[in-house]
């Protein structure tokens, strides 16, 4: 018993710790073609690196009016994102049609290279940022 009390007592701090990573605050502004890009999904998820295997859990959020948002952890909707690099896709929200979901034709005018064949990325750093900026052009 004294053995397995030990072990954990090591373990789960090392556990913990490769789950995930900091939480520090991000939020910035979508645009398309210099214009506000309102109401669209932008979520982050953050990308393994050397022998992290696990970097953290995704964040998400919406545009305002403005195309601004905040960041937001999927898992328990703590403010912010994990430090260090994501993928990010900005997908339309609340369309009725499947495709315009994966961004084809979608009224939101997002172009599939920005959702679900995103190549576009983020580095979070420590201290936060309210510069997470997508500026955003369309044919």
């Amino acid at each position: 018993m004294r053995r397995t009390l030990t072990f954990l007592a090591f373990a789960l701090p090392l556990a913990a710790g490769c789950s995930s990573g900091s939480v520090v605050p991000v939020s910035g502004r979508v645009t398309m073609n210099g214009q506000p890009l309102a109401n669209v999904h932008v979520s982050f998820q953050p990308i393994a690196s050397g022998s992290d295997h696990n970097p953290g859990g995704g964040s998400y959020a919406f545009t305002d009016a403005d195309g601004r948002f905040t960041l937001r952890m999927v898992e328990g909707e703590t403010p912010g994102a994990v430090v260090g690099k994501h993928r990010v896709e900005i997908t339309p929200r609340n369309t009725d049609d499947d495709a315009d979901r994966r961004g084809k034709g979608a009224a939101t005018g997002v172009p599939e290279r920005y959702n679900r064949n995103s190549e576009l990325t983020f580095e979070v750093k420590r201290g936060g940022t309210d510069k997470a900026d997508f500026p955003l052009t369309s044919p």
